[in-house]
């Protein structure tokens, strides 16, 4: 879909531009799909079914990098740059500070997939919106789009699929108003069919990393657990094994675990109970981070993610990336604190929800909401 507007169209000052052209990103292209669908009944991918059956699965990435263009989205205003990739799951590929160019969203300048996703090709970088399994189905597919103009200034690029394993229908808007640096996500989730289905709902934003970058949570957050509860640890300083590590070795008989730096090993921990809105990373090193805001009864989830910082983590890290560094990734949670805990669309319901990202304090709390669609 193309809604197709000129940078230079949009007044100066406060006023959002929007605009879409075509941007050249060196890419290691990915394979045909498997001419013969995959049944295994008994797959299990992060944590819940893997059966992707009759959806066909890529098993190859080129090892041979290409100049490739894509189409791009464009949204800017006085503080806030953004650049959406509609052909690669409409991922928020960059996310910058126009104040002082730094990149508040993990920059890929190069499209390396892995084979992570449930489906086969994932890359890391930007943000990616997960549903209605964790990796999106989706996640390296094609998505429509449009551009939209409220009264108020804002614009909003809107990104709709039919996901390809419900065939539910699925659209996030991104939004930016005049004179704000909140980047507004609205996401509209629609069960399309008779039948009651399974979802989560997970924004996965990348963030770059190194010795001094450091992910907080709210002060009431004193635990944190593993994928399905599984394990435990007290935050923010762990003081026994999780992961396979005894953190209780650190100075003082723990380890601070807000730092990538102390995280040897590939770790997820999701934070318990906290009835605040909000948390992120900053970059001590920049003086600069992001803040992801959202009413906690509707979006109480607040994950960390990282390979680890070590050979193995590191060697991760190469695998998706040329040059760019290590990541984490800072995930939230609709509907749920920890993953693969999955929500419930009756038939034919919509559930609406808004989270937001800012690099400033002082933004408004998004509310959410849901309704019933009767059947036709």
């Amino acid at each position: 879909m193309t809604d197709r507007a000129s940078p230079a169209s949009a007044a100066p000052g406060d006023a959002v531009r929007a605009w879409s052209d075509r941007v050249v990103i060196p890419t290691y292209p990915a394979g045909s799909p498997e001419r013969s669908p995959i049944f295994l009944e008994r797959r299990v991918y992060q944590g819940s079914s893997g059966r992707v059956y009759p959806n066909p699965v890529i098993e190859r990435v080129s090892e041979q990098k290409v100049d490739r263009a894509y189409d791009a989205v464009h949204l800017e205003n006085r503080y806030v740059r953004l650049m959406v990739l509609p052909e690669i799951g409409g991922r928020i590929h960059v996310g910058q500070d126009v104040t002082n160019g730094y990149d508040f969203f993990y920059r890929q300048r190069v499209i390396k997939p892995a084979l992570v996703g449930l489906l086969g090709p994932w890359i890391s970088g930007g943000v990616e919106f997960n549903w209605p399994q964790h990796h999106r189905p989706s996640t390296f597919m094609p998505v429509d789009w449009s551009i939209e103009e409220a009264a108020d200034g804002s614009r909003t690029v809107w990104l709709s699929e039919h996901e390809p394993m419900g065939r539910m229908k699925g659209s996030v808007g991104i939004t930016l108003h005049p004179g704000r640096s909140l980047v507004e996500v609205r996401a509209r989730l629609y069960n399309r069919t008779p039948f009651v289905q399974t979802f989560l709902w997970w924004a996965n934003v990348a963030v770059r990393v190194h010795d001094q970058y450091e992910v907080f949570f709210p002060p009431d957050v004193r635990y944190v657990a593993d994928h399905a509860k599984r394990a435990m640890a007290t935050f923010p300083i762990a003081r026994g094994p999780y992961y396979g590590v005894d953190y209780g070795q650190g100075p003082g008989g723990g380890t601070d675990i807000r730092w990538y730096r102390n995280i040897p090993v590939p770790t997820s921990y999701m934070a318990m109970g906290s009835r605040h809105d909000f948390f992120g990373g900053y970059d001590h090193a920049a003086g600069a981070g992001l803040v992801h805001v959202a009413d906690h009864r509707i979006s109480p989830g607040k994950k960390l993610w990282t390979w680890g910082d070590h050979e193995f983590g590191h060697a991760w890290d190469r695998n998706l990336t040329d040059d760019d560094g290590p990541y984490v990734e800072l995930m939230a949670g609709v509907y749920t604190d920890n993953q693969p805990d999955f929500s419930f669309l009756q038939p034919y319901e919509t559930k609406t929800f808004v989270q937001a990202g800012t690099r400033s304090s002082g933004s408004a709390l998004p509310r959410s909401r849901t309704w019933m669609r009767p059947s036709a």
